[in-house]
């Protein structure tokens, strides 16, 4: 199989994307554990910074959760009975298991 000029050009521009992720991740990780050496005193950054672990993770799994399924209207209505359960104090997995159930049974109705 021989190799036309596309293909060399193509191979050449993926090498250089997979060196700017690698350059892009690790700055974002490097900068600052060199920038910001002392306690963090300043109450709202040390908030801020509490809550973006909480932030990252919800906004990468609540869109996750209602397209996952059939019928958005399914996820959705797991979601919201999922942190009802939650709220009552009930533990990860029969609260997974309640929202199972409820994208099964809405699901079947739908």
């Amino acid at each position: 199989m021989v190799k036309t000029d596309k293909t060399r050009t193509r191979m050449k521009n993926i090498y250089v994307y997979l060196i700017i992720m690698v350059l892009v991740t690790n700055l974002i990780r490097i900068i600052p554990a060199t920038l910001i050496r002392g306690e963090i005193r300043n109450r709202f950054l040390r908030s801020f910074l509490y809550y973006i672990p909480y932030v990252t993770l919800a906004v990468m799994t609540f869109p996750a959760i209602i397209e996952a399924t059939s019928s958005p209207i399914a996820g959705a209505c797991a979601l919201i009975i999922g942190i009802i359960s939650a709220w009552f104090g009930l533990g990860l997995f029969p609260v997974s298991i309640i929202c199972c159930i409820t994208v099964l049974v809405l699901e079947m109705m739908l």
